[in-house]
Formats: structure tokens, C-alpha cells, sequence
């Protein structure tokens, strides 16, 4: 084989392999600059006490919504049925507001795949967490008496038959 010829193939896999690399770059940038922005809960304190807030919040038939959504997940798999659970994002709001997010995706007995997407607004002045989602509404228990606001007070009625 002649020297140029070889030198010529040498040169043409070189070329491929920095295009391939280029794509790759290029589609890491894209990666990057299109994903929705979240807080990484490890770096940011308090993304990580909105995080524990709901995932620790009680659940309607479970102790907690972390173990609702595993045990939901645990019992599919159980059944032959797939279900998977997404990472749990954590966006700032307003203030001490933090919305925290999870996808839950189930394959239901006709092979057919749906996906619900959990939302929460994490209120770390208050200490409240509030469903801001259906999906979320369904597992997230309802305020108890306890837990509401007192009645606002009202203005006195008329004695209208004199003094008691």
C-alpha cells in the first residue's frame, strides 16, 4: 500500500473522530442550556429542608410521602406491572417557597405506559406543605382542624330582646 495512500486514511479517521467529538460537545451544551433549572438540594440548604419537608410531610394511608411513593412502586413490581420513580427536583419560588417535584411512571395492564407528575410548594416559614397538583392532592392529606387558622372573629350579633 502506498505511504499516501495510508497517510490519506490516517488523516479521514482523525477528522471523523474529532466531528464525533464535536457532536458530542455539542450536544452536551444543548443538554445543558435546555434543562429546566432546579437547585441541586446538596448544595443549596434550604432546597435540601424543602426537600425533607416533603418527603417527610404525611400521607394519606402512609407514615410519609417518600414511603408512599416507594411502597406505590414496590406494590407494581410485586403485581408484574412496571413502575418507576424520577428524581426529585427542587425549584425556589418566592422567598420561602420551594416547589418540589417527582414523575411517576406505571405500565398498566394493557402495556400502555402513563406518567403523573407530583407537585408540592414547600412553605419553609410556615412549616406547610401544600399539594399543587391532582396527583399530589390524592396522597396529601387534607389540613385537619387542628392545623387550620382559627375562624375569623366575628362582629357581636344584636341583642334584639334586651339584656340577658
Amino acid at each position: 500500500m502506498p505511504a499516501s495512500t495510508a497517510k490519506g486514511d490516517h488523516s479521514m479517521v482523525k477528522i471523523l473522530h474529532y466531528v464525533v467529538l464535536g457532536v458530542i460537545a455539542l450536544g452536551a451544551v444543548y443538554y445543558v442550556w435546555t434543562k429546566p433549572p432546579t437547585i441541586n438540594p446538596m448544595i443549596d440548604r434550604r432546597g435540601a429542608d424543602a426537600l425533607a419537608m416533603v418527603q417527610t410531610h404525611r400521607a394519606v394511608g402512609y407514615p410519609t410521602i417518600l414511603q408512599a411513593m416507594t411502597e406505590h412502586v414496590r406494590s407494581m413490581k410485586d403485581r408484574g406491572l412496571n413502575a418507576r420513580l424520577g428524581e426529585w427536583r427542587v425549584k425556589q419560588m418566592d422567598g420561602d417557597i420551594y416547589e418540589v417535584r417527582i414523575q411517576l411512571r406505571d405500565r398498566g395492564v394493557n402495556g400502555q405506559w402513563f406518567e403523573r407528575e407530583f407537585i408540592w410548594h414547600a412553605n419553609l416559614s410556615l412549616k406547610r406543605v401544600n399539594a399543587a397538583s391532582l396527583p399530589a392532592d390524592g396522597i396529601t392529606p387534607k389540613l385537619e382542624e387542628t392545623d387550620q387558622p382559627p375562624p375569623a372573629p366575628t362582629s357581636p350579633k344584636p341583642n334584639i330582646l334586651g339584656p340577658a
